[in-house]
């Protein structure tokens, strides 16, 4: 059944406009004198059609027809607007406020039914066509939600692939990860982006899988010439990761390449300065760094709260981004209840 609203503050025309909508087949009228109660029900209420008259008291038929239009679900609905004048002005002005076609007074039977079939057809067609919509955004919804599973899956087995390959732990990256969503979280980047960022920042040493034990797994300091091997880890992760249509991937591209990069230009690999390192490797820098402060490792114990904190704070300008570590000591608390697992995991 298809249902027809009417507006009209003369009794005796909603009458006659019941009347001959009753005799076009599977379609109801809902009948209102009062515009202001016509569009308070229409908040809640879907129609096919809407009949509204121009002369009313309160607000006219071209109010009325704006404020309906500014309801979402009443954006395309076809609006009549039913007036005993023919005046180019206020036509004009109807049609600007969203009028869909007119019926002048008196109505004439014939063609009321058929200028209302006409519509009923096209309203349903319009409805046929956002189902189709609709139908057609959760297909899409749905292999994105596929996409970004299997995004997912090939950063959780390329990080353990990195694990194995590695003196840090899958812990550290855990936590280093959240960290980077926190940070990028107060920094006000979009929800979505954060969560990307978060996701990639696990990938940020996936260049070690080049680096050779001998070097990667050296006890003892490295020579000049060893140090110049490990640090092109960052270049071997860019090449693994570059290329790809992912948004995901890109991002752990940057991340991968430029997270030694230093504000002050005095990094690696390519001496970035400012503003030109990516920001998702802005964020990684400082929350990688952290971490690894806070963790017990073979070569070295965890560093004392206040030791971890004055370092990040003496290399604001320096090693890090200002914003980035202001944004660090406003959710300082979080990070170090994140940061500080390690050590009740180690003392456990």
């Amino acid at each position: 059944m298809q249902t027809i609203l009417m507006v009209d503050d003369s009794k005796t025309n909603l009458v006659l406009v019941r009347q001959l909508v009753n005799r076009i087949e599977g379609c109801d009228a809902m009948a209102f004198i009062d515009p202001l109660a016509a569009l308070e029900t229409a908040e809640v209420t879907d129609f096919d059609i809407v009949l509204v008259d121009y002369v009313m008291p309160g607000i006219d038929g071209i109010e009325f027809i704006r404020r309906l239009r500014a309801m979402p679900r009443h954006a395309h609905v076809p609006v009549v607007m039913v007036t005993a004048t023919d005046e180019r002005e206020i036509c004009l002005e109807a049609l600007h406020a969203g009028a869909t076609d007119f019926l002048s007074k008196p109505l004439e039977p014939i063609e009321f039914r058929v200028r209302v079939r006409n519509l009923l057809a096209l309203s349903g067609a319009q409805k046929q066509l956002a189902a189709r919509a609709d139908a057609l955004d959760l297909q899409v919804a749905e292999k994105t939600r596929e996409l970004e599973e299997r995004e997912r899956e090939i950063i959780w087995r390329l990080t353990k692939a990195t694990e194995r390959r590695d003196t840090d732990t899958g812990d550290h990256i855990a936590r280093m990860s959240r960290i980077c969503g926190v940070l990028a979280e107060e920094l006000g980047l979009p929800r979505e982006e954060c969560k990307l960022i978060e996701i990639a920042a696990q990938m940020h040493d996936v260049g070690k899988v080049g680096i050779p034990d001998e070097i990667l797994f050296k006890p003892g300091p490295l020579t000049p010439e060893e140090r110049r091997v490990m640090e092109t880890h960052t270049r071997l992760g860019w090449s693994i990761l570059e290329g790809s249509q992912s948004r995901l991937l890109q991002i752990a591209a940057d991340i991968a390449m430029a997270h030694h990069e230093k504000w002050d230009g005095t990094g690696y690999p390519l001496g970035t300065t400012g503003g030109d390192i990516p920001l998702s490797a802005r964020i990684t820098a400082i929350a990688d760094v952290f971490d690894a402060l806070m963790s017990v490792r073979p070569y070295k114990p965890a560093w004392p709260l206040d030791k971890a904190r004055a370092l990040i704070e003496e290399n604001s300008g320096k090693h890090f981004d200002p914003a980035c570590v202001a944004a660090f000591f406003r959710r300082f608390e979080e990070i170090v209840a994140i940061a500080g697992t390690s050590q009740a995991e180690e003392a456990a």
